[in-house]
């Protein structure tokens, strides 16, 4: 529901054929002026009809089956809302498999409307990446679709629907992967932890939205200011989220994390909304072992540094449950639903709690590309490459609305990143939109972050498929063409993706087995 109503704004611009998003039961959601106090009524009506989401299984096995299905969620003791579920949860069903594991997924559309799986950081097949329009038709109501590859990376992955991808991911389609490696160190307790943004009522924001005068957007001031004008409503237009939560839950609905002294605590943290998140974990050293699930060299402990995690990243973090009593994992910030976003941990049999929040505490934010051992990784900022691309973000005023741009283009006429399997490529990318973050996502590869702000990296090699811009950051990042297809290198933030902030990575020398159909307009990639 949140990041359909951010993209409703933005009308016009989603003509992209292929993507990301949220999906939504959209009765009493049409913006198009039509009787909005029938809608609701027949909303109201269907929501109490529909079941309560239950908890989130974990499964394995040679053979995982999927249900796309409507629920309802009780986010905590106050508001209830319609979800979209993979298997009736919200996240959905966690697949656990080991590496080397061939992965077969049977998913099946419950759904009013088409939707897909993307795996998201997952080296998959191209033909297995679930972007309709792309490297698939999306999967009609009532169709069943077999997703098959094998599970050659270990680590900490989620999927996602990417059709409509701002609507859909938004109410609540996605769910975790996690690949076990061959020779895992043991822990004594893994817990993962998905994090996300709602709206406490999403019809009021819904009327609020159509109720708005869009005539001041177009009227003749300079671009510069149209887009900060446009820019600082959608950061207005944030607020309407109102409720942050961790798996699903809000404040105290959200289930305590059980550690006994002496344990190895594992903590997999996954941001399937599109805000950053700064995490603080109370009463205890840290370190983080993974980011976007690949391993960081000799990672060094932290204590009271914030963990921010922007959208679609994932961090591992580990620590040893060596201080008894009962601390907070929380949130920090000043955002409505800041509070709702904490989580205790409870030594079992202690009862000792002299934990206090401190969201609001100014404490220093962990520079990961300072952190960890420092190692010449596979790529270096000198050596040759065969394709050199400069992506340029930016935001600007299209006629319709405000659009989100790649060198001046919006997704399909970007120009792709062209090029052959084995080329090795090196690309610079540079945030240019005056407030907006661009956490920019890659498909089917993992690539190597060289450089910030012109700085060569100085701890471990990082190694990520998320890469968050701040406004006017520069990065420098390259990877190996090593997985053949076509490819969609997009921000995550999603409705930056639907209204254009998307290109591809082609390989020119790959000649896929799908051919989209010119007369389906169900495929909605973005």
């Amino acid at each position: 529901m949140k990041k359909w109503l951010l993209g409703a704004i933005f009308a016009g611009v989603a003509a992209i054929g292929a993507a990301c998003s949220n999906p939504s039961s959209m009765q009493g959601h049409d913006m198009s002026g039509m009787n909005m106090e029938k809608e609701n009524t027949s909303a109201e009506t269907s929501k109490q009809q529909l079941p309560l989401a239950t908890n989130t299984e974990v499964l394995s096995g040679k053979e995982i089956h999927l249900t796309a299905k409507e629920a309802l969620l009780q986010i905590n003791d106050q508001v209830k809302l319609p979800v979209y579920t993979y298997n009736g949860s919200v996240p959905g069903a966690q697949i656990r498999v080991k590496q080397g594991d061939n992965v077969k997924i049977v998913l099946k559309n419950e759904l009013p409307e088409p939707i897909t799986i993307h795996w998201h950081g997952y080296p998959v097949p191209n033909n297995q990446d679930g972007v309709p329009g792309v490297t698939m038709d999306a999967i009609k109501p009532g169709e069943t679709f077999t997703y098959e590859f094998t599970a050659t990376v270990p680590g900490t992955y989620w999927y996602h629907s990417h059709q409509k991808s701002a609507e859909q991911v938004d109410k609540g389609l996605y769910g975790t992967l996690i690949v076990e490696p061959k020779n895992e160190e043991k822990v004594d307790r893994d817990y993962t932890l998905v994090l996300d943004e709602w709206m406490s009522n999403p019809d009021e924001g819904n009327m609020d939205m159509s109720g708005m005068d869009h005539s001041n957007m177009n009227n003749g001031n300079s671009s510069d200011n149209q887009q900060m004008d446009m820019s600082s409503m959608g950061h207005d237009m944030m607020n309407m989220y109102d409720i942050f939560t961790i798996n699903g839950k809000s404040g105290s609905a959200v289930k305590p994390l059980k550690v006994k002294k002496g344990e190895k605590v594992r903590l997999r943290l996954v941001n399937a909304g599109y805000m950053s998140h700064k995490l603080h974990l109370h009463g205890h050293e840290f370190k983080i072992v993974a980011t976007d699930g690949q391993p960081l060299k000799n990672p060094q402990p932290i204590k009271d540094e914030l963990l921010n995690i922007a959208p679609g990243e994932r961090y591992d973090i580990e620590f040893i449950a060596n201080n008894p009593g009962e601390w907070l994992l929380e949130c920090h910030g000043n955002m409505k639903g800041t509070d709702g976003m904490k989580v205790k941990i409870q030594y079992e049999d202690q009862t000792n709690n002299t934990d206090k929040e401190n969201a609001k505490k100014d404490l220093p934010i962990v520079d990961m590309t300072k952190y960890g051992k420092h190692e010449l990784g596979q790529f270096t900022l000198d050596q040759k490459y065969d394709v050199e691309y400069t992506m340029d973000l930016g935001t600007a005023m299209g006629k319709d609305g405000m659009v989100y741009t790649i060198n001046g283009k919006t997704y399909p006429e970007t120009a792709p990143v062209n090029v052959k399997k084995g080329d090795l490529v090196k690309v610079k990318l540079v945030n240019n939109s005056p407030k907006d973050l661009h956490p920019m996502h890659l498909h089917g590869h993992f690539f190597q972050v060289l450089s910030k702000n012109g700085k060569p990296i100085t701890g471990s090699p990082l190694i990520k498929d998320t890469l968050n811009l701040k406004p006017g950051e520069e990065y420098v990042v390259a990877f190996k063409a090593d997985n053949p297809g076509n490819w969609m290198f997009h921000c995550h933030d999603l409705h930056h993706a639907s209204a254009g902030m998307v290109t591809e990575v082609k390989y020119t020398d790959y000649k896929s087995d799908y051919t989209p159909d010119p007369n389906d307009t169900t495929n909605k990639g973005e």
